[in-house]
């Protein structure tokens, strides 16, 4: 695992995604906003961090998040970068948005596509990470607006009652997690 060092994150108009067929094989980049903008299939990755109990550390997305904002989500998710690998990008956004890194496994990716809020859509070839941690935490504002841990029962309860709380890419992973006996 290498080693981070925090700091402050802040997406500029610049940043570019890697944009991939669908067998994740890279063709070319885009600015982030614009892969939005049109819907084009990118890379992505999305984290679970779990306790020793087996709860789920969710994260609030911060508010003014360019879409989905104030929305419960994995515990942290993003794009690699030119010439980051998946989990190197992993590590390094859980410095980011949470203030902390972990040994992390990668479990499997699934492909999506979901209009979102602010006209954008996201479509995307995400690659899913576990993990389990117990410390502390330093959460990013800009990124997040709160943590808390969650049973599986009571988090099936939740995306039932209210799956408008929940991130689009969140409600496609938990039930493979679930059926891969991981959640």
């Amino acid at each position: 695992m290498q080693n981070y060092f925090r700091m402050p994150y802040q997406m500029t108009e610049l940043e570019e995604v890697i944009l991939v067929n669908d067998q994740d094989v890279a063709i070319g980049s885009m600015e982030k906003m614009e892969a939005h903008r049109q819907g084009v299939l990118h890379r992505a990755f999305s984290v679970f961090i779990f306790n020793r109990h087996g709860e789920l550390m969710l994260q609030q997305r911060a508010a003014h998040k360019y879409h989905s904002g104030s929305l419960w989500t994995n515990t942290c998710c993003s794009h690699p970068r030119d010439g980051e690998s998946t989990e190197e990008a992993a590590h390094r956004r859980l410095i980011e948005e949470m203030g902390f890194d972990c040994p992390l496994k990668w479990r499997f990716h699934f492909t999506y596509k979901a209009l979102l809020d602010q006209d954008l859509t996201e479509h995307e070839l995400d690659h899913v990470f576990t993990g389990v941690y117990e410390g502390p935490t330093d959460l990013n504002p800009e990124e997040v607006m709160d943590l808390r841990f969650i049973s599986p029962a009571q988090l099936q309860k939740e995306l039932e009652e209210a799956p408008e709380t929940f991130t689009e890419w969140f409600k496609i992973a938990v039930p493979i997690l679930r059926e891969m006996g991981i959640l």
